[in-house]
């Protein structure tokens, strides 16, 4: 890290991995899997607030169930 530069400390580094792999939408169970995490739920415990909520699967199975469709 000194010789690239870095200031970061490798937590660090890896915290962002987490973060841009959450904003690019990868699901919470591979991002624990890539971490190394036992259990996703470790990964919700950590980088949960990070998820943002969507609904729209929810919405589309509700109005095709009720037999409304979404098109």
């Amino acid at each position: 890290m000194q010789r690239a530069g870095l200031t970061a400390a490798l937590h660090s580094l890896r915290h962002t991995h987490a973060s841009m792999l959450i904003a690019s939408g990868l699901d919470v169970l591979t991002i624990s899997r890539r971490l190394g995490h036992g259990s996703p739920a470790i990964a919700l415990g950590v980088y949960g607030h990070l998820f943002k909520p969507d609904d729209r699967a929810a919405a589309i199975m509700e109005a095709a169930l009720s037999g409304g469709g979404e098109g």
